[in-house]
C-alpha cells in the first residue's frame, strides 16, 4: 500500500515550493519596479552633451593626440572640423 497521499507527496511538495518561490520573487520584482518607476530618479543616462557640440571626450582625445605628437596640425584642424560638422 502507498499510503494516505498515493505516492504523490514529495513530487507536488516541490513543485508547489517551486511555485510559490516563483510567485514572490516576481511579485517582489514587480513591487520594485513600480517603486522606482513612480519616485522621481528617472533621469535619462546618456552619453550625448547635445546635439549641436561635439562630444567633450571626442574633443579632448583629438587635443591629447595632437599634444602628444600623434597626429598633425592638419589632421588635427580636419578632426575638429568634422566633428563640429557631424554634430550639427
Amino acid at each position: 500500500m502507498m499510503g494516505w497521499d498515493f505516492g504523490w507527496g514529495w513530487g507536488w511538495m516541490l513543485f508547489g515550493s517551486l511555485v510559490m518561490v516563483l510567485f514572490w520573487g516576481g511579485l517582489i520584482a514587480l513591487i520594485v519596479l513600480a517603486v522606482r518607476g513612480l519616485s522621481g530618479n528617472n533621469q535619462r543616462q546618456s552619453s550625448d552633451q547635445s546635439e549641436h557640440t561635439p562630444s567633450v571626450g571626442a574633443l579632448e582625445i583629438l587635443q591629447s593626440r595632437y599634444a602628444k605628437g600623434e597626429i598633425t596640425r592638419d589632421e588635427f584642424e580636419q578632426i575638429r572640423n568634422d566633428l563640429k560638422r557631424s554634430s550639427a
